[in-house]
């Protein structure tokens, strides 16, 4: 493929080796030079990028992996998007593997929806396209002003157990908790093995007791409540010699497996776009 004459550029957005290698794999793949530029760390952790050539009026693919340092990596994205929207590029399609803070796409008590402020963010810096992996949830597409590809990384899944897992008919899927049962039962069925469910495992790291909305109130007697005055100058308790019931704190059942997994291989559907593979044999 002539580079000077394709209307479509690769960037890397980090320098990790993790970006890099994914990077040249794909440029490689698709016959074009990898884009020039710079992306550094001030002295102060500021995050600078430097696009080394011209953009004007090309596509521009962003690849970015996120690496431990989550927020360094979204900024990075957010700085070279920009500077590439200020460069004149016609589109900027962000290809991001796994999309960062997609499990805080629901309202937690005073939290907040993290994911939507994330998409508008990347909206606002300049991309026009996504192109990510097994979202947490498929409505978090919503969140976005501009198209989404959520790929599936499930026939890879699938292939890389049929090909590396020695005796793979031996083994079952075990999903980690009940919310993960849906996702773990197809990837049981494409693969005709069984299926186990890990019950009673914690689901969140927040105690149901943290915020006091969620706290069970005290049994109250409102007999003895002031209660509304009447025209007469009595006192009238709105619901006389009513006792509220004592709401019970939330008790988490002891870990439990709900199958049949004895002298099997374990296969663990963690969540989306993970695996954990047991070679152990439960007895």
């Amino acid at each position: 493929m002539n580079v000077a004459k394709s209307a479509y550029r690769v960037f890397s957005a980090n320098s990790s080796a993790a970006c890099t290698e994914l990077a040249k794999k794909i440029t490689e793949r698709l016959g074009v030079e990898l884009g020039k530029s710079v992306v550094f760390q001030e002295s102060n952790r500021e995050t600078r990028v430097d696009v080394k050539e011209s953009v004007r009026g090309q596509t521009i693919f962003i690849i970015q992996t996120i690496p431990r340092d989550v927020n360094t990596a979204i900024m990075e994205l957010l700085v070279m998007a920009y500077a590439l929207k200020t460069s004149c590029a016609k589109n900027i399609i962000g290809v991001i593997p796994y999309f960062p803070y997609s499990k805080q796409c629901k309202m937690r008590k005073r939290g907040s929806i993290v994911c939507k402020l994330l998409a508008s963010m990347l909206a606002k810096a300049g991309l026009t396209h996504i192109i990510t992996m097994d979202l947490h949830q498929k409505e978090i597409q919503g969140f976005f002003s501009f198209p989404v590809d959520n790929l599936r990384a499930s026939p890879f899944l699938i292939q890389y157990i049929q090909e590396e897992i020695p005796d793979y008919r031996n083994a079952i899927i075990v999903a980690k908790s009940p919310a993960a049962a849906k996702r773990a039962q197809s990837y049981a069925e494409r693969l005709r093995l069984g299926l186990a469910v890990i019950h009673g495992e914690a689901q969140c790291s927040e105690s149901d007791m943290a915020d006091g909305r969620h706290s069970p109130p005290c049994v109250r007697n409102t007999t003895g409540h002031t209660g509304l005055e009447l025209p007469s100058g009595k006192q009238q308790a709105p619901f006389p010699g009513i006792e509220l019931p004592i709401m019970m704190a939330k008790e988490k059942p002891p870990i439990t497996v709900v199958g049949d997994v004895g002298g099997r291989i374990a296969i663990i559907v963690v969540g989306h776009f993970c695996f954990s593979f047991l070679s152990y044999h439960f007895h």
